[in-house]
């Protein structure tokens, strides 16, 4: 078997472009120079406060940028996304490398994103890249419709008094005995119920427009947290139309006036309560509703059947937010492509 040569390379990497490679798609429609200031104010040590100017020269942020990308399309550890980068050409051209380039790993990837999450650039980058969806002609249109998912993370197996004492905002006396387990403790997720069922997490609330089906703000917090108490937050004043849709759990008569006062319509499910059943036409009217706010479970059961789901296995809601927040911003740049692809066909 002979050696690969860089021709060779080339003709594997067009037989890949011919098969439609997803990637290519989302490396010429993302805007990736749009990103560079923030990020790279959140991870570059300024000149001043260098020590030395000798050493390596540190890895382009971009190309890090983009490897947290793959990693948030496919659901990849660290340690993966640099494995499949040395090994896939179409995740090494994605990334603008070659093959005899070096590829960051996994440590040097934790790093960069650990300081993305801590300086909270990622709602940044998310709301640069909402920015130029909107350059684009994709202004949020036909309302916006509102709602929560929970997204777990991998549950901790604390004793119920050890709950009650993480509850109440300090951290259990074994604990801080013992700083390799503290570490591995997440104290910010919180349990909740959906359908009789038990969860453990983080809740990912977004604002979707109904024309588009791309999410224009979000918000996470942990699970216990309810739905309406984000959604002040979440409402979008750019959206061409005044209607919010959203289900029951954020009516109430605070919501309804509050929404009056801010100038937008609201086409919030109206819920039976004891004794007083809905009436025909309150149900007819939550029909039409739903007719509306059901795309914004495209957007969710987009993210669910994913690589992964939205299960996310970090500590603590700081990296959850980032983590999150990529998932977001992904799932807006694969709509994107979408959109694009239906335009021209």
């Amino acid at each position: 078997m002979g050696q690969l040569s860089f021709f060779d390379t080339d003709k594997r990497l067009a037989v890949l472009s011919a098969k439609g490679d997803p990637l290519e798609a989302i490396a010429r429609l993302v805007p990736w120079e749009n990103f560079r200031g923030d990020i790279e104010a959140a991870v570059l040590t300024p000149e001043a406060e260098r020590k030395s100017m000798a050493g390596r020269k540190p890895i382009d942020a971009i190309v890090l940028f983009r490897m947290l990308i793959l990693q948030s399309l496919y659901n990849l550890s660290d340690e993966q996304v640099e494995y499949q980068v040395r090994d896939r050409l179409s995740f090494t051209r994605f990334l603008t490398s070659g093959i005899e380039d070096c590829v960051p790993d996994g440590t040097t990837l934790w790093l960069f994103r650990e300081k993305l999450a801590q300086a909270g650039i990622i709602e940044r980058l998310f709301d640069s890249f909402d920015q130029h969806l909107e350059a684009n002609g994709y202004i949020a249109r036909g309302g916006q419709i509102v709602d929560a998912t929970i997204v777990q993370v991998p549950r901790q197996r604390n004793t119920r008094e050890e709950n009650e004492t993480v509850k109440s905002g300090r951290t259990p006396a074994a604990w801080k005995k013992k700083p390799a387990k503290n570490r591995q403790k997440d104290k910010d997720a919180r349990w909740t119920k959906k359908h009789e069922r038990s969860f453990y997490g983080y809740k990912n609330h977004v604002n979707a427009d109904a024309k588009y089906k791309l999410i224009r703000r979000y918000d996470v917090s942990d699970a216990a947290v309810h739905d309406s108490q984000k959604l002040d937050g979440l409402l979008n004043k750019a959206n061409t139309s005044a209607d919010v849709f959203a289900d029951s759990a954020y009516r109430s008569a605070e919501t309804e006036a509050g929404l009056k006062v801010r100038g937008f319509r609201s086409r919030i499910h109206v819920r039976a309560t004891r004794n007083h059943p809905l009436s025909q036409r309150q149900k007819e009217a939550n029909r039409k509703k739903s007719g509306v706010r059901a795309r914004i479970e495209h957007v969710f059961g987009a993210q669910e059947t994913s690589a992964g789901g939205r299960l996310v296995r970090t500590i603590g809601i700081v990296r959850a937010r980032a983590k999150i927040g990529l998932q977001n911003l992904v799932y807006n740049i694969r709509r994107l492509v979408t959109l694009e692809r239906m335009a021209v066909a």
